[in-house]
């Protein structure tokens, strides 16, 4: 799964590299995270692919009560985002998280008490884009809306595997070039082939 990720590039840069404006508000950039704390990360969406927009990690479905419910959708399996309920009526809300790594853990041993820590990247650290769903959140007592986002995960790749062993799972990766692949509802040019691991 994918509940670690690395955003160190500044938002001006990030919005250079993909063709987009930056935030409206200053962001500066939040370097490593883990999805448990839900932070804001940087994200493109289908209805403004030309805007970086902060959302919320951790997906929260219309009918979700409170916001303990996020720490269920960091990530969603894209083999069965129509049928779950968090989900399938989201599916055509597409985003693309900016990122310029993500982290995974190796088993070890059997049970996973021995694991070695990889940081996920791509050739000179370029940045590159997570696929993802979105969703607008209504707080239904303070009527705060809150924009969410969950990480799409796939079955891993030949280098993947070797890593995430225990699950065998990866997120969907676009270059910036591809990125509006995705958003356009397009998933032919996923480019998992290109990605480094480096021990850390």
């Amino acid at each position: 799964m994918c509940f670690h990720v690395q955003q160190s590039i500044d938002a001006q840069k990030l919005a250079h590299r993909f063709g987009a404006k930056p935030p409206r508000q200053n962001f500066p950039a939040i370097g490593a995270v883990s999805g448990f704390t839900h932070p804001q990360c940087l994200v493109l969406t289908n209805d403004n692919m030309n805007e970086i927009q902060p959302f919320y990690w951790g997906l929260m479905p219309g009918w979700a009560k409170d916001l303990s419910f996020r720490k269920n959708t960091l990530n969603a399996r894209i083999e069965t985002i129509s049928e779950k309920p968090s989900y399938r009526q989201v599916t055509q809300n597409r985003c693309i998280v900016l990122v310029d790594a993500f982290y995974e853990w190796q088993w070890l041993d059997e049970k996973g008490k021995l694991k070695q820590k990889y940081k996920i990247h791509l050739p000179h650290d370029e940045p590159f884009g997570l696929g993802g769903l979105w969703s607008r959140w209504i707080d239904k007592v303070s009527g705060e809306q809150l924009d969410t986002f969950t990480i799409l995960t796939m079955a891993a790749n030949e280098l993947m595997s070797e890593i995430h062993n225990s699950k065998k799972r990866m997120p969907l990766v676009f270059s910036p070039d591809h990125a509006a692949l995705w958003l356009l509802f397009e998933e032919d040019k996923l480019d998992n082939d290109d990605l480094c691991a480096t021990k850390i």
